[in-house]
């Protein structure tokens, strides 16, 4: 095969692969989901205790990304001073374990598929506290978007057949707190620089969850454990969940790194129809024609909103690119004029 072969082998050889990635991260990401509502929910196993499961999930986070970090050296730990941790990361950690501790409480009253379609809420949370914050600028367009994935939101909440309230408010704290956490990421750690990915940030960040997750624990899970007979350690049941879990962050290393954030996104579209589909196939958790209309509304309001991020970037990598070949440019001319007064100069001074 000639040249034109061997590129052509290349290309699908790199496509293979990251469909490979994309493929890996749905199964990890739809396994966690659920394998957590299976242990948490009442109806399977039976283990109601949210802010347990993720403290065991970040103890064996934490303590794999620091066996990766200080004895494989896989991936090398941030420069970070103590104040710029405790100003940057700890914020950052706390509103992590809000969120987990919040969505993971959500699996024992809502249905995976539900909870699926008020995710679909994360980039109005997101586009909404980053205004907030003034890191995003307030666009008519984009807030009009943002209304109609809400609205999509609505009709799907109205067509749920097992509506519960509490549920419901702990799925949009924890939607609320996720964003926030994504926002702040932006402002306290990427305009400074500092880029961890899900390896490092394990490593930064789980330990401080543990920490903030440990008060709420004592006092709303912990006297219970005590008096139940529940509290029964299950290292297969819980040690393959924890694997599942880190897993899933390698994945996404994975995923980013090799292909894009947009190619996460798409996929992430795909894994919450997947889970959409198994939930009510598997578990038979009812989804009801108002539910799939209103997810299509807001899916589509999602979708769209994606599609615009992505042309901005493109327009902004298109500037960028216009920029450098206007300096190169200048550059040249400035140096063929310092070339030309040389020459000059020399003529002179024969």
């Amino acid at each position: 095969m000639g040249k034109g072969g061997a590129l052509s082998d290349g290309v699908i050889k790199k496509i293979l692969l990251s469909y490979t990635y994309v493929a890996i991260w749905i199964f990890l990401s739809f396994t966690v989901i659920v394998y957590n509502k299976y242990i948490l929910d009442k109806k399977m196993y039976n283990w109601p205790f949210p802010i347990t499961l993720t403290m065991i999930h970040m103890a064996f986070c934490s303590s794999l990304a620091v066996i990766l970090i200080k004895v494989f050296k896989i991936v090398e730990p941030v420069s970070m001073s103590r104040e710029t941790y405790i100003r940057s990361v700890v914020p950052i950690g706390a509103l992590y374990s809000l969120s987990l501790w919040l969505s993971n409480s959500a699996y024992i009253y809502l249905s995976v598929s539900f909870i699926q379609m008020l995710k679909a809420l994360m980039p109005v949370a997101v586009y909404s506290i980053g205004v907030l914050l003034k890191k995003e600028s307030f666009k008519s367009e984009t807030m009009t978007n943002m209304l109609s994935i809400s609205f999509g939101v609505a009709i799907a909440a109205y067509g749920e057949a097992k509506f519960d309230t509490w549920g419901v408010m702990l799925q949009l704290g924890a939607v609320a707190f996720e964003a926030t956490r994504l926002v702040l990421i932006q402002i306290l750690l990427t305009s400074k620089g500092i880029n961890l990915n899900p390896i490092t940030s394990l490593y930064y960040v789980a330990p401080c969850c543990l920490v903030f997750l440990f008060f709420p624990w004592i006092f709303v899970e912990l006297p219970i454990l005590k008096e139940s007979s529940s509290f029964h350690f299950d290292f297969v049941i819980f040690g393959t969940n924890s694997v599942c879990a880190f897993a899933l962050n390698l994945a996404v290393f994975l995923l980013v790194g090799k292909t894009s954030a947009l190619t996460m996104n798409v996929a992430g579209v795909v894994k919450d129809w997947l889970l959409i589909a198994f939930s009510w196939s598997v578990i038979k958790d009812t989804v009801t024609p108002l539910n799939l209309f209103g997810y299509g509304l807001a899916f589509l309001g999602v979708a769209y909103y994606n599609h615009c991020k992505l042309q901005a970037l493109k327009a902004k990598d298109a500037q960028k690119k216009v920029q450098q070949s206007d300096e190169e440019a200048a550059g040249k001319l400035l140096e063929e004029r310092d070339s030309e007064a040389a020459a000059k100069r020399d003529e002179t001074e024969d």
